[in-house]
């Protein structure tokens, strides 16, 4: 038998995607002033890993232009085009596949245009908007010829003609008899023809002072209605690809006054400029076209802040189990209290481990809740069920993917360096410099930045980027003289020892740093 709490929460939908948008506006918990950054018309990147509410947040940010009396475009860019792998066939040119991704994702803006005008008459003067709409598609959906034209003209004439006489004389008893005649025949014969052959490649172009000006046109007749053009899953696009999709949109989109443009999109996976060689760039310049301001990783992080990661997660399980619960279940004037009083055992404890668990990740959060529910079956959650779940779900979920690749590599080496050596929790690098490899394990969410900007009085001027190491790498430990102490061993100006909160100056922080040079002498290839 299965507790209708627990039977509500292996209900729960995994993928946002999946969801429709109703359910990701009732489950959908504001972080300010995430939603109030994403409200300003000014174009704008959401930067944020899997798991961490970007499709929620768009989706959100699109009910509520709607509801504003503005038309919001939701896109997801994995959807768009029909093609079936030409944005990454390498046999065809990036600027071509580029072309056509900005064609089929211009296309798609105006499906859903006409379809909003056409929803809605009282609102739109249909017979003035249809027009300028189908004058976009046009603009969107030109072809031209690379390649040689070749063209023949021939014509034929011909005329014939001929002349006959003929004379016939026969012998008869009676005497001689005769017939005589003459003939004449003329004919012509005309013949022209017209031959005309290209050779060549097909090339989309897109008329882009026609585009512009139809969208000008059309925005300025869609009734003081501003378009949020919101494309989500960017990182979807192929990496080469986006620097020149990204440079057409800003010449399409971003020029005209009544369009928005929001891009959803994981900063480890995104290259939205690169430099054309004369001094100028493809694509978007991030801070200057585009704005770069809103990152929910920085925002699902707590410092370490207990009582405002309870409080996020409490409404987050609150909001999807809600309408999963029988009517009536929750009877308290807190429901989302009584909630977690009822669904884990020792209600505070119990639940300030899942938080932990879930290092500030939504979906991480929902996958242990979900594998922590199958274990508890008609019991409350408890310590016991919340571990061997968060354990579960790293190992399926997190480790699994990075299997026999270098990143999984560093994983373990970060584990025995950190935590077998030093009992700690987290480590710090230097905020002025890339590792792919760190950033693709931060990707895969098992690494995590908890404080940035971090100084030594050791090192004036260098500043340090605190990852703590996730949850489910050291379960094991937990209740163990192995078990980490805290973040990281640092000296302050109150006391030495392990941290538990990350401030942003201390004496020193060199035991905390982590020397990745160690590692790539150990595993030089």
């Amino acid at each position: 038998m299965v507790s209708p709490i627990n039977t509500a929460v292996m209900r729960l939908k995994l993928r946002a995607e999946r969801s429709s948008r109703e359910h990701l506006i009732q489950t959908f918990v504001d972080l300010d002033p995430l939603l109030t950054l994403l409200q300003t018309e000014d174009h704008q990147i959401l930067y944020g890993r899997r798991g961490t509410g970007k499709t929620h947040a768009l989706e959100f940010l699109a009910s509520e232009v709607g509801t504003a009396g503005d038309i919001p475009v939701y896109m997801d860019m994995r959807t768009i085009g029909s093609s079936g792998g030409v944005y990454a066939d390498p046999d065809i040119p990036l600027a071509e596949r580029a072309t056509r991704l900005l064609v089929d994702t211009l296309q798609a803006i105006h499906e859903q245009l006409l379809n909003y005008v056409l929803s809605q008459p009282e609102k739109f003067d249909v017979s003035v908007l249809v027009p300028l709409l189908d004058e976009y598609l046009e603009s969107t959906a030109q072809v031209s010829v690379k390649g040689t034209v070749a063209s023949e003209v021939s014509a034929q004439d011909k005329s014939t003609s001929s002349t006959g006489l003929h004379l016939q004389l026969e012998a008869a008893p009676d005497g001689l008899t005769g017939k005589a005649g003459c003939s004449e025949a003329q004919g012509r014969e005309s013949q022209s023809g017209y031959k005309y052959s290209q050779s060549g490649v097909l090339r989309h172009r897109i008329h882009f002072g026609a585009l512009s000006k139809s969208l000008k046109q059309l925005t300025a007749k869609l009734a003081n209605s501003r378009v949020w053009i919101i494309l989500d899953e960017w990182s979807e696009v192929p990496l080469e690809l986006q620097p020149y999709l990204a440079d057409l949109l800003r010449r399409c989109l971003m020029t005209v006054t009544l369009v928005t443009v929001k891009i959803g999109a994981i900063e480890q996976r995104t290259n939205f400029r690169i430099s054309d060689g004369a001094g100028s760039y493809v694509g978007v310049e991030v801070g200057a076209d585009m704005t770069a301001n809103t990152n929910l990783d920085d925002f699902m992080v707590f410092d370490n802040d207990q009582v405002r990661a309870s409080d996020f997660f409490e409404k987050l399980i609150y909001k999807h189990l809600a309408a999963e619960l029988p009517e009536g279940f929750l009877t308290s004037s807190k429901p989302s209290n009584e909630l977690m009083r009822r669904m884990f055992t020792q209600s505070a404890n119990t639940f300030g481990e899942f938080v932990r668990a879930a290092e500030g990740v939504p979906r991480d959060a929902i996958n242990i809740l979900i594998n922590a529910a199958q274990l508890a079956l008609n019991d409350p959650i408890s310590i016991p069920h919340i571990r061997s779940a968060a354990k579960k779900w790293f190992q399926q979920g997190k480790e699994q993917p990075l299997k026999d690749t270098r990143a999984s590599l560093l994983l373990r080496w970060v584990i025995d360096e950190v935590i077998a050596r030093r009992q700690a929790k987290a480590f710090l690098l230097r905020s002025d410099q890339k590792h792919p490899l760190v950033e693709l394990l931060f990707d895969a969410r098992v690494l995590h930045i908890v404080k940035k900007g971090v100084s030594s009085n050791e090192t004036p001027g260098v500043r340090y980027d605190v990852y703590s190491i996730d949850y489910g790498c050291y379960i094991d430990l937990m209740n163990t003289v192995k078990a980490p102490k805290g973040l990281f061993e640092a000296e302050g100006d109150n006391s030495d020892g392990f941290v538990e909160v990350p401030s942003t100056d201390y004496r020193s922080i060199r035991r905390a740093i982590l020397d990745l040079e160690k590692f790539e002498q150990a595993n030089a290839e």
